[in-house]
């Protein structure tokens, strides 16, 4: 039995709301369970350097928790005077996870950042930041096409993300904070909508994991990711 009653294949509840704030091209608040994760993007007129003339677009990420979002406060990483390296991690994998679902070229020469802060924390919080981003990102490139800036659609495969593991010897879908502090192995999945693989990142804390355990964790990675594509899907239509 899980801790929260779910069935070894089933999700938390997923709510999205758009249009969350008044000023970003995109917002999303999304909450899985009591993770809540709010996603802003934000439309420039610019690119980094190293891409400057060469006509592609680019979309990073910054990723952020709020002092109480956990039981119990953090300090601001402003007032530490630097991020740590946990943020460095996940605002990367954010951004190339996006990336992966953007033709740059159709974007053209500007840059989109997407802002995700962790309003509550109750595990799985880059997954919901990659999905709610990816909801603000689509809804400030509908915005991009509606205004005739971008001729073709740049969004070419949704990108989603779920947690699996292994919880008192069984796969799970979609780990809350007391399976994922407990769970001998713990694995974040990304994909595209059409169920290619972005990244996976699988780690072993305290049992070992078999290829059969591997392929069952990827079947479920599979499903929750398909419930959260849809999800986004009528969210953003």
């Amino acid at each position: 039995m899980r801790p929260s009653g779910r069935a070894l294949d089933q999700m938390r509840e997923v709510s999205i709301e758009t249009g969350f704030t008044k000023h970003a091209e995109g917002s999303a608040l999304i909450k899985m369970g009591d993770t809540h994760v709010l996603c802003t993007a934000s439309i420039e007129p610019r690119v980094p350097s190293f891409i400057k003339g060469s006509g592609l677009g680019w979309v990073t990420a910054e990723y952020g928790m709020l002092p109480r979002a956990t039981n119990t406060r953090m300090r601001r990483e402003a007032a530490a005077g630097k991020q740590g390296g946990r943020t460095v991690e996940i605002q990367r994998l954010i951004g190339r996870s996006l990336r992966a679902g953007v033709d740059r070229s159709a974007l053209g020469e500007r840059q989109i950042t997407i802002d995700c802060d962790v309003l509550q924390a109750d595990g799985g919080t880059r997954c919901a930041s990659i999905t709610g981003g990816w909801i603000a990102l689509r809804l400030a490139v509908n915005k991009l096409m509606k205004a005739g800036d971008v001729v073709s659609d740049p969004l070419v495969d949704p990108v989603a993300a779920v947690s699996c593991g292994i919880y008192a010897g069984q796969p799970v879908l979609d780990l809350d904070y007391p399976e994922d502090s407990e769970a001998g192995v713990d694995g974040n999945f990304i994909m595209t909508g059409s169920k290619n693989l972005i990244e996976v990142q699988m780690s072993a804390e305290g049992s070992l994991f078999s290829r059969d355990q591997l392929n069952e964790l990827m079947d479920l990675a599979e499903k929750g990711v398909g419930e959260l594509v849809t999800a986004a899907k009528a969210a953003t239509e």
